[in-house]
Formats: C-alpha cells, structure tokens, sequence
C-alpha cells in the first residue's frame, strides 16, 4: 500500500474528517510520507509542525509546551494561563515553514505532519505506538487503545475495562485536581488509577502516601488498600496493652471511616475497633 493510501485509510479513528482526504492523493512515495518522522517535536509529542496559540498570538510546539511556558512562576500572575487546544485554528509545518489552518498534511511540502490526527483536538502525533484514540465522552484524546478502555458517564471519564463492573461510580470521578500533588487529573499525562472509594489519584502519588504510611484516602478518609494484617496486628497490640484501672470501663462513640458506622465501644490507648466491619480506621466523636 503507497504513503497515500496508508494515510487516507481510516488509521487515524473517527477524529479523521470524512469529506477530506488526510493526504493529497496527488503526492505520493514513502520517501515524502516518511520525510521527517519523528525527527521533530517537543519532549511531549513527536510532531512536524508547531501551532499558533489562539489566546495570545505565540508559535509553540504542542499546548503542553504553551501551558508550562505561560503558567511558569517567573509569569506575572495576571498573565498566566491555559491554551484553549480545541480552538486552535492554525499551524506552521516545520518542514517547510508554511503556515496553514488545521489539517494533516502540509498544503505546500505535502508532508503528513502526524501519524496520529484528531481534528476535534487539534492534536498531531507521530508516535502511533501510544495507541491514541478520541473519546467522544471525554471530548478529548486518550491513549492506550480503545479497545481497553471504556467511558463511564457516571464518572464521565474512560476507565481500563477491567473495572467495567467493579469500580465504584462518583459524579466526575477525574474532574477535580490530584488531592496529593494538585494537578488536574482530567487532563493529566501521568497514570490514573481508582481506589476502592473510587476517588482518583495519580498513581505515583498513591505509592508515595505508600512510603510515607499513609493509607486512607485524603478525601473520604476510607482505606486505599486491603488494611487484614494490620488490624490483626493491633489486635495484638491492645491484647498486650491492658489499660490502667480506672480507663478500663470508659466508653466513647467513634465514627468508622471505612463504612460509615457510629457506635459505642470501650476506649482504648491504641485505637478503636468498628464492632460491623473489625476496621481500626476510625474516629472518635465524642
């Protein structure tokens, strides 16, 4: 199969526009195709051309390269801000320099200027082995292969199949910031994974609250992780910590953080154990 055919095949999903072929069918050779691949680009995408930010008139390599130029903490405050990506309207090949409205390939050098081409993101990638796909429910591109992966309009965001039926649903699941590192998760580049809550947080910063042995969710309070050994092990703790006399017969009210529950239980120096589900994680009220 030539160059050309390659790229108008529907390679490229359903961000591909159907009325308008992806190459000029005019220019064909996998020398042309090819020229350039992945030679150009930013540390965030390999690319053959640059866009022309909308909201302040500047050439960048990809929206990540204007967002971390524009937020940096040398910017005035008032000045920072964020690349509107899906109203970006033009780009300069970085072949030949022209600069053209939105499209695959280069009107003037014929060159394919991503591999990869969704034009609801605006978003170009020579690097196919990402496996990127548009998430009609996200509204914008995921990786990983779609096939993988499936949008929860509950959480209203694309979770790997494995949790198709497992994971607990909650409203905008990744529309809120990191609550560990504060990065918007929505729209993050790192890995994302789901705790039992079904809060999410990056999963780097789950393993460093790991390290730091810190185990229960920093919203809700619930364990992130299956927390049996550890509660036997208190359990043999306070087995050999009786209490002094006159504490022996005291009873407080605690609220379990695992499911909910508020009840009264005899109190104890080392912690309090939930008489429903047997989870130390607990609190006292009063």
């Amino acid at each position: 199969m030539g160059a050309a055919e390659l790229c108008c095949q529907h390679l490229y999903g359903e961000c591909v526009p159907s009325e308008e072929p992806l190459c000029d069918t005019k220019i064909t050779g996998e020398e042309l195709f090819d020229k350039g691949y992945m030679k150009y680009g930013c540390p965030h995408y390999r690319r053959r051309c640059r866009i022309i930010a909308p909201c302040c008139n500047e050439i960048f390599d990809c929206r990540h390269c204007h967002n971390e130029a524009k937020n940096n903490i040398n910017v005035d405050q008032k000045h920072r801000h964020d690349i509107p990506r899906h109203q970006v309207q033009q780009v300069i090949c970085s072949l030949c320099g022209t600069e053209q409205e939105v499209r695959q390939t280069c009107i003037n050098c014929g060159v394919c200027m991503g591999r990869y081409f969704c034009e609801t993101c605006k978003l170009f990638d020579d690097d196919t082995s990402k496996r990127q796909y548009h998430c009609n429910g996200c509204g914008i591109c995921r990786i990983g292969g779609q096939e993988n992966f499936f949008h929860c309009n509950k959480c209203r965001c694309c979770y790997s199949v494995l949790l198709k039926n497992s994971h607990p649903c909650v409203e905008g699941a990744m529309h809120h910031d990191c609550p560990v590192c504060f990065e918007y998760l929505f729209e993050s580049r790192n890995d994302v994974t789901v705790m039992p809550c079904g809060h999410t947080i990056h999963q780097s910063c789950l393993k460093e609250m790991k390290e730091h042995y810190q185990y229960a969710c920093p919203l809700c309070s619930k364990s992130v992780c299956d927390m049996s050994k550890m509660w036997e092990k208190i359990d043999e703790d306070i087995a050999a910590t009786p209490m002094p006399e006159p504490y022996q017969n005291k009873m407080i009210w605690i609220l379990c953080n695992d499911c909910g529950t508020t009840s009264e239980v005899q109190f104890h120096v080392v912690a309090q154990k939930c008489p429903v589900c047997k989870s130390y994680n607990t609190r006292q009220t009063r």
